[in-house]
């Protein structure tokens, strides 16, 4: 599944368009690499998000085209969630 479709199917980033707007900013790893939006995912990937001043985690562990609100949150797991120190 491409990366901007994951996102927006898992609720992590609300638009695809947004999806793909912070994946052509750097701002998203799978497992430590840089991704562009039409990436592939699988199910056991690593993706570290940074919005804004906030580094997330996330460990993709199911893979739909479609997911309900409430079932959203059941494609990953968060690891961790970190501030990122502002540089002055």
């Amino acid at each position: 599944m491409r990366l901007d479709k994951f996102l927006k199917v898992s609720r992590l980033i609300k638009r695809r368009t947004l999806a793909k707007e912070v994946a052509d900013q750097g701002r998203i790893k799978i497992n430590g690499v840089t991704a562009k939006a039409s990436s592939n995912v699988k199910v056991g990937d690593e993706l570290t998000i940074q919005f804004g001043q906030k580094l997330v985690t996330v460990k993709i562990t199911n893979l739909q085209e479609t997911a309900r609100k409430e079932d959203a949150a059941t494609l990953y797991e968060v690891i961790k969630e970190e501030r990122m120190e502002a540089d002055i």
